[in-house]
């Protein structure tokens, strides 16, 4: 059995539950508490030496990490559904929009750099905030204004079934409303997360749907 390693409310760990679903692919979970710390447990660096989640253990005991290597490795293994189009330009923006997500935002607002904006710059929580709000909102401005503009949006950030760049944006978002990001200004990313958080596979991935979020 795939064993993927993760904790509810990380969004990289969230876009694998995503991208599983929607493959209709069966695995276990082991929790990584990130509060915590047994992310840097020496248990857990044995399947990761980032000390980072997710972590994919295939049936095989191959062990994979980075969240977009997991995804594209699903997408190589079970073409389908497919997470990205046949086009090769097609295929190029789905993975510039996933991209603008997981290489752009995240990064900068993931758990190890609030940390170490407060215990170790000693930054306030309002300066960690709007730290946090800030990478939000330009990253946000722009993923609105492709989804708007270019011609392949859909109900989803492409065409009308989900694609890598709904799998990055859903957790994202999902963040975004945790630290009460103000979303109004991004009609076309609220509707695209209404439509995907309507299906089973992303209702399933839910950090509230996960054996750690109690």
């Amino acid at each position: 059995m795939t064993t993927l390693y993760g904790y509810f409310r990380s969004s990289a760990a969230y876009r694998v539950r995503i991208a599983l679903n929607l493959k209709d692919l069966e695995y276990d979970q082991v929790p990584v508490n990130l509060v915590k710390g047994e992310q840097r447990s020496e248990t857990f660096r044995a399947h990761n030496p980032q000390g980072l989640v997710p972590a994919l253990v295939t049936d095989d005991g191959t062990t994979l990490t980075q969240s977009l290597a997991i995804c594209e490795y699903l997408e190589e293994l079970h073409p389908s559904p497919s997470l990205l189009p046949l086009e090769p330009a097609e295929r190029a923006r789905v993975r510039a929009l996933a991209q603008l997500v997981a290489s752009e935002i995240h990064p900068l607002n993931n758990l190890r750099v609030l940390k170490y904006l407060v215990h170790e710059l000693k930054v306030d929580d309002e300066a960690k905030l709007a730290w946090y709000r800030h990478w939000v909102t330009t990253g946000f401005d722009a993923l609105e204004a492709m989804l708007s503009r270019e011609a392949g949006s859909g109900d989803c950030c492409h065409g009308d079934t989900p694609t890598l760049a709904d799998v990055c944006l859903v957790p994202q978002v999902f963040n975004a409303e945790r630290f009460e990001c103000d979303l109004t200004p991004y009609p076309r990313i609220r509707r695209i997360v209404a439509n995907c958080r309507a299906l089973p596979a992303f209702q399933r991935a839910a950090p509230s749907e996960q054996p750690d979020a109690s």
